[in-house]
């Protein structure tokens, strides 16, 4: 039958009278998955996310998510796959894949981060040199992300926020931080990204961090909600007070508008 491996051959294996004995035989499918998880920024699972995958050989598939953020579907193999994830509320997320041409059962893992419409998202990894506004070369991993991702949501505008901790003038921290997000959209605006989509703002010191429930679980010592304020972190220990100081010394973006260029 026609995508079915089977037949028959034969043998004297195990006759002590070299008689030959018809055997069959049938090749199970080949099991081949891809699994992983659609999350927020702080990890938490995004409900009725949708997943859709295209494949070069003319496939095409769209799930839902489960509550829980999970989803698997079945792949063939040695084929170019792109994977699309969106929710309401959220950024689209894109991901390649091209899956093994192994005949084996395989399983491979994919996650998909969405980064909110409502609230600032954090971009991780982004450094500075010391005291300056200039961007180091290890930010340009997470630069060339964000990148993409406007490229993939070409219809949203952005505030890019940077964010000092409380040590130094106010005056000071506003300029300095100024000079940082403005420092990030530039790099954006070398990448290709147009620079009516995106606003630099430096908010200095004025705007310290919320414990969110990611950060909650990766220092237990500040409960979730906790607003890392001044008068907060001068109650912790020094050694406490240096991670407040760090988390509050981020660089964020925020969505504007979703409809650039739309009319």
């Amino acid at each position: 039958s026609p995508g079915r491996e089977a037949g028959y051959f034969s043998s004297n294996r195990g006759d002590s009278r070299g008689y030959d004995h018809l055997y069959s035989f049938e090749l199970p499918d080949l099991r081949i998955l891809i699994s992983g998880w659609v999350l927020d920024n702080d990890e938490e699972p995004v409900p009725n996310a949708i997943i859709r995958i295209v494949g070069n050989d003319g496939s095409n598939q769209k799930a839902y998510a489960k509550p829980d953020g999970s989803f698997s579907f079945p792949l063939q193999r040695g084929v170019n796959y792109v994977m699309l994830a969106g929710a309401k509320g959220y950024l689209n997320a894109k991901q390649q894949f091209t899956s093994d041409t192994a005949e084996e059962d395989a399983e491979y893992g994919i996650d998909f981060i969405l980064a909110s419409v409502t609230k600032p998202n954090i971009l991780e990894n982004i450094f500075y040199d010391f005291d300056k506004a200039s961007l180091r070369p290890e930010s340009r991993k997470a630069l060339d992300e964000l990148a993409a991702k406007l490229r993939d949501n070409p219809n949203i505008t952005i505030e890019m926020a940077s964010h000092t901790d409380r040590h130094g003038p106010e005056e000071y921290n506003i300029s300095l931080s100024q000079r940082r997000a403005k420092s990030v959209v530039d790099y954006l605006t070398e990448a290709g990204i147009a620079p009516d989509r995106m606003r630099a703002q430096g908010y200095g010191k004025s705007t310290p961090k919320t414990v969110s429930k990611r950060i909650a679980r990766e220092y237990p010592q500040f409960p979730e909600g906790q607003l890392l304020d001044e008068t907060y972190v001068l109650t912790l220990p020094e050694t406490d007070r240096e991670i407040a100081d760090q988390i509050n010394r981020r660089t964020e973006f925020q969505v504007l508008t979703t409809d650039y260029q739309m009319y």
